[in-house]
């Protein structure tokens, strides 16, 4: 795994917490595409010198196995990235399937030999995770640039070379025409879309268009409305899946202080 040389060190030479949380915002919970930092899954990070643990816990106890190890496999993976870190071991907590999960991630195995009875495997599950949050990013996203005047024929028609990125003004700049005029739109929503679609495969090359149907093709500026609430209907439905994980979430908090 490749490492990151410039990683945030203690005098041990072992990575700081804070550069470990770094790493954990990374990590989605992917039927939610939010971070589980944002959500608050994070419960403990320990560090013995170049050894980290993490423990965390999801909202319910019943949370789907995949999803958890989906979160589980991307903890460790993204806390060994740091170069200061020589092994990660991921902890859940407080889950019906936390004994087959934990051994399962820190033996590094993999998850049809955790759970042979399972139907499908854990990478298909994810790509269909990983297209609904595209969609639900490209949403936002259009949603950014008919905000600033762009019509759905351009939009559709927009490919990787025509949007230019500026970090330092959090600006995005869009080629309207092939004559150099260009409209400016909030960089964050654009940003966070091109993200995942390259996730997805999607937008990797400058030649690339950039807004597809959630079908992978093109977009026919006809169907562009479709598209488009179809969007709406996958952003709605991850904003209130992730009301319900905030509810359970408060929940639990509100339980666990009581028992204090």
């Amino acid at each position: 795994m490749a490492s990151n040389p410039s990683t945030p060190h203690d005098a041990s030479g072992g990575p700081i917490r804070a550069a470990v949380r770094d790493c954990l915002r990374q990590v989605t919970d992917p039927e939610l595409d939010r971070s589980i930092v944002e959500l608050e899954y994070v419960d403990e990070i320990d560090i013995d010198g170049s050894r980290v643990m993490v423990r965390f816990t999801l909202p319910t106890a019943w949370c789907s196995p995949a999803f958890a190890w989906m979160m589980a496999t991307d903890a460790r993976d993204a806390v060994e990235a740091l170069s200061s870190v020589e092994t990660a071991e991921i902890v859940l907590q407080e889950h019906l399937h936390e004994t087959e999960i934990n051994r399962g991630v820190n033996e590094r195995r993999s998850f049809e030999a955790a759970f042979p009875d399972a139907d499908g495997g854990i990478e298909d599950v994810r790509a269909q995770l990983d297209e609904k949050a595209r969609v639900a990013r490209q949403y936002d996203a259009i949603e950014a640039l008919l905000g600033v005047g762009l019509e759905p024929a351009r939009i559709v028609t927009l490919r990787r070379r025509d949007v230019e990125r500026d970090e330092s003004t959090g600006i995005a700049a869009i080629e309207l025409s092939n004559r150099g005029f260009t409209a400016t739109a909030p960089l964050e929503p654009i940003d966070r879309y091109l993200e995942k679609a390259a996730e997805t495969g999607i937008g990797t090359h400058p030649d690339d268009i950039l807004f597809r149907t959630p079908e992978g093709t093109p977009i026919d500026p006809d169907e562009f409305e479709l598209v488009h609430r179809r969007g709406r209907l996958a952003q709605v439905n991850m904003s209130g899946q992730g009301g319900i994980c905030d509810a359970l979430s408060e929940s639990r908090r509100a339980r666990l202080e009581s028992d204090d």
